[in-house]
């Protein structure tokens, strides 16, 4: 009989779904209605030092093929949030505290803060392409993700998990580097930059100009840059990006993720998406002969690892 459950890392999980940071992440009580509706972890919004108002609206559009949104990172601060992860924790799944910095030495801070406060591992966002000063502008060299992870996983006991840009000319790159600086895994990808013009007010929609792009159409990307990552480093990789169905978490694992993650297929069709991508994953395993999620890591590569 087929199984869902994996071990990322350490990190129980009865199946390789995660809510992805930025989506119904926000409170305790929200995160875990996610888990009950079944995923598998969850990742927190990403958390600074201090109180942020994010950006102003207009910061989400809707479009056809996904999402374009410029929030900021808007979030209360770890110390208000620490109140958050612990209610999270009645969930009884792993809550990966995802943290966002526009320094090292800040980001090992918020990411001691994170244990502390109880996190099952820490997400550090290296990747938002809309916050100036932060995310992609701390994470767009291998130099600077090396150095980064390193900082972080100094004095750290949970997993460790970089989030990488594709906003880059090598993502595989990234992705050894987050690897020699001691991440236990990486997570791939964040959203790609983009804009979106109104034609009759004649100027750009989001109140930040440009915003990340996600969704569907990104979903290509991400596959490309875990069928790349798989083949650069040996640390666990969590593919993020366009899945809303049990066959696109399938490609993401098959280029080699050993989980997934899910954001704006939960915006657009309500938690009750993580039960259906399990429910169509696990019908696939047992119609194929497949008994765990670990046979199919990577099984797109020619010979595999």
């Amino acid at each position: 009989m087929a199984r869902l459950s994996v071990d990322l890392c350490g990190l129980r999980m009865k199946n390789p779904t995660m809510l992805a940071s930025g989506v119904l992440d926000e409170t305790g009580k929200s995160m875990v209605a996610v888990a009950k509706a079944g995923a598998g972890a969850i990742v927190t919004k990403s958390v600074g030092r201090e109180p942020r108002p994010g950006h102003g609206n207009p910061c989400v559009v809707e479009l056809e093929c996904g999402l374009l949104n410029a929030m900021g990172l808007p979030n209360p601060g770890i110390e208000a949030f620490a109140q958050e992860i612990r209610e999270a924790k009645k969930a009884g799944v792993p809550i990966i505290g995802s943290v966002f910095g526009g320094s090292e030495d800040e980001m090992a801070g918020l990411t001691m803060a994170m244990q502390r406060a109880g996190a099952d591992a820490v997400e550090l966002n290296l990747s938002c392409p809309h916050a100036r000063g932060y995310g992609t502008e701390l994470g767009s060299t291998p130099e600077a993700v090396e150095s980064v992870c390193r900082r972080a996983k100094q004095d750290l006991k949970v997993p460790l998990f970089a989030k990488l840009t594709p906003n880059t000319p090598s993502i595989s790159a990234l992705a050894v580097a987050a690897a020699h600086g001691g991440a236990d895994g990486v997570v791939a990808i964040n959203t790609l930059k983009g804009m979106a013009i109104s034609t009759e007010a004649r100027m750009p929609i989001l109140a930040n100009k440009v915003g990340g792009l996600s969704g569907p159409a990104i979903k290509p990307v991400g596959l490309r840059c875990v069928y790349e990552i798989y083949d650069s480093v040996e640390i666990p990789i969590i593919g993020v990006g366009g899945i809303c169905s049990g066959r696109d978490a399938l490609e993401y694992v098959m280029a080699g993720a050993s989980a997934v993650q899910i954001g704006t297929a939960v915006w657009t069709e309500g938690p009750g998406v993580f039960s259906k991508v399990c429910r169509e994953m696990l019908a696939f395993m047992e119609e194929n002969g497949f008994k765990t999620v670990g046979e199919l890591v990577g099984v797109a590569h020619a010979g595999g690892r």
